[in-house]
């Protein structure tokens, strides 16, 4: 049996019976301002039944309209004895009363929401009063009506439960309701996720994230100049796509063709610009600037202006001084470049690449000199070096540096870090190395050892090869850039892959280049099979630029400690000269010759060879323990 009566609110309370327990602030403020907007009316009476004490009831089912209605007494709104109508049941079947309500009921559905939103928008309701009638949020509100963008055809799909709710505010991107019927039509089953579809609707927009959209200022600098965009609604960032590709292009011309008439002024044979990286210039013979010594007045300039950037960025942190940090930056970047220059040699044989780098960043490549137009490369061997005598005697062996299997395995691995961080910093070599370690496997089946990424991925831990890995530089910077990355991931690996799905090409981009890195073993020990590898790892490091100075100290610590008199000698001459070295040769013990060696080499960048990348011209001549000349100090030249 069941009678509707009228309770006061005051003499009502909450069911103990009932099996919800727990109701969000948030949704009873908003329930709240439904009931507000509605005259303080209920669309819903409550279900009660007789409470313990006379007079008084129980609310069975309606516990969130009794809180939002308490909520409206606590302001004032209401009275606090506020006339509420009620159904009344028995007590016996209030549990079951409540499971019903709190499990059986169904959220309105998506489509149904946007036509109720959208037929009071017509109305000329704002979005503020449509959320406060309906008990929901603005944002929701908005993405609802966005679906006004989707074919009526695609609306029913989603009714009929063919297409989830995701691929339904897909469609939103466009609002060609032609166009989006055909890409549904034309998608295989396989291949109707989210991501597909937004990617086959503007496969003729250029996305902003685009490096071209970053390289001319954003979408904003495209819509001065007179470009459309058309943006998704359902995108929180609202990020958007340029619809005109050829204005696209012409103002990314326009930005790399000025930057180019600022080069050329330099009097180069050739400068050529492009919107992407010349294929193989890497490959390409390259003249590199010469060390010039600066004016006395330059270094006195250069001086002041690094002791003033020192004293701005300690300033940084409390957010002053920024402008001026820059000025000063700009400054010490003019006086640097006045201690380096090309020779006329290299203006009259090479040219520059002017493009953009992935990022959407101005790159300036200089020195490159094309196939055939250099000057044949000189005779090898020109003092002789490697030839036999006029007599045809064996020249006596001469003395050579030489490292254990044990200190070449720590060396190794130090050069390992460094690669290592420094790939994953850079997702454009990241990407090369890996299709490179990739292609390996699938074209040349016999040749796969000839990466120094060991990918399936393999990841090998360096701290068992070093003798004090706490102290190295890179595996630190790699281990805390590991971590800040391993932040961002989701906790459940089953959801790694949708969102990865959702991540800007950037983010996957670098976690590409993170993984890639995680794979570099150049780590040479006693007994490998991999020496091709270890060797191609110069190649990488050339390719990343990597100065092995910034990653590896030569201490006595970190080396002399652990090689023989002989090599503690000769590694001093070729930091220090003979003087140096005959200042080691007087020490009694090895321990004063290892404290002698430290001090003398530190702060000249000097390294040992296993921690050294070498030259590519070393790499096409025999291996030798022996150093040469100009082999000492292979970072200084590049």
């Amino acid at each position: 049996m069941t009678d509707i009566i009228t309770v006061a609110l005051s003499k009502l309370d909450a069911d103990p019976r009932n099996v919800r327990k727990t109701y969000s602030a948030e949704g009873i403020e908003a329930l709240a301002a439904n009931i507000r907007a509605d005259g303080y009316r209920l669309l819903q009476n409550l279900v009660i039944r007789k409470g313990d004490k006379r007079g008084r009831y129980f609310v069975v089912a309606g516990g969130r309209r009794l809180a939002a209605l308490k909520l409206l007494a606590e302001a004032g709104e209401i009275t606090k004895d506020y006339p509420v109508e009620c159904k009344e049941r028995e007590g016996e079947i209030a549990t079951e009363i409540s499971l019903a309500e709190n499990v059986m009921r169904e959220d309105m559905h998506p489509v149904d929401q946007y036509e109720a939103f959208d037929a009071l928008a017509k109305q000329g309701k704002d979005i503020a009063d449509i959320a406060a009638r309906f008990g929901t949020t603005e944002t929701i509100v908005r993405k609802r009506l966005a679906l006004a963008r989707v074919s009526p055809i695609l609306l029913q799909q989603f009714r009929d439960e063919d297409m989830s709710f995701a691929q339904l505010s897909a469609f939103t991107v466009s609002d060609d309701h032609e166009r989006q019927v055909t890409v549904w039509n034309s998608l295989p089953s396989w291949s109707r996720d989210p991501h597909s579809i937004r990617r086959a609707l503007t496969e003729e927009m250029i996305p902003a994230t685009d490096k071209r959209i970053q390289f001319i200022g954003g979408l904003e600098a495209y819509e001065e100049a007179g470009g459309q965009v058309q943006r998704e609604l359902f995108d929180d960032r609202n990020a958007g796509y340029a619809m005109d590709v050829a204005l696209v292009e012409k103002l990314v011309a326009e930005k790399l063709e000025t930057a180019a008439a600022t080069v050329r002024a330099e009097g180069w044979k050739w400068v050529e610009c492009s919107a992407t990286a010349p294929a193989g210039y890497h490959a390409m013979k390259r003249h590199y600037p010469e060390a010039l010594p600066l004016s006395e007045e330059d270094q006195a300039a250069l001086d002041a202006a690094q002791a003033e950037y020192d004293e701005l960025a300690e300033l940084m942190e409390s957010g002053m001084a920024e402008a001026r940090l820059s000025d000063v930056e700009k400054r010490i970047d003019t006086l640097n470049a006045r201690s380096e220059a090309y020779s006329a040699e290299a203006l009259e044989q090479a040219g520059t690449f002017v493009f953009l780098d992935y990022y959407g960043r101005l790159a300036i490549e200089r020195g490159f000199v094309k196939p055939g137009e250099g000057e044949a490369a000189g005779d090898e061997n020109e003092d002789g070096e490697g030839l036999p005598s006029a007599s045809g005697a064996a020249k006596p062996k001469a003395r050579s540096i030489s490292h254990s299997a044990a200190m070449i395995e720590d060396l190794s691995a130090h050069k390992t870090a460094a690669l290592r961080i420094e790939l994953a910093n850079n997702p454009d070599v990241a990407l090369v190395a890996v299709v490179h370690a990739m292609l390996l496997r699938v074209a040349y089946p016999y040749n796969s050892e000839q990466s120094a990424l060991q990918l399936s991925l393999t990841h090998e831990r360096l701290e068992p090869s070093m003798k004090d890995a706490e102290s190295c530089k890179g595996l630190s910077a790699f281990n805390d850039l590991a971590d800040s990355y391993g932040h961002h991931l989701p906790g459940n690996p089953a959801d790694l892959f949708d969102w990865l799905l959702e991540q800007p090409q950037d983010m996957v981009l670098m976690l590409l280049a993170l993984g890639a890195a995680h794979s570099v073993n150049a780590v040479e020990k006693k007994f490998t099979d991999r020496k091709k590898g270890i060797e191609q790892a110069n190649q990488l490091g050339r390719a990343l630029k990597v100065n092995m100075p910034d990653w590896f100290e030569t201490t006595g610590d970190s080396y002399f400690k652990h090689v023989n008199r002989t090599t503690i000698e000769l590694s001093v001459a070729e930091a220090r000269g003979s003087d140096a070295e005959l200042s080691v040769r007087a020490a009694a013990k090895k321990s004063e010759a290892v404290t002698i060696a430290d001090r003398l080499v530190a702060g000249s960048g000097w390294i040992p060879a296993p921690v050294r990348l070498a030259r590519a011209e070393a790499e096409r001549e025999p291996k030798s323990e022996s150093i040469a000349e100009d082999e000492q100090f292979p970072q200084a030249a590049e």
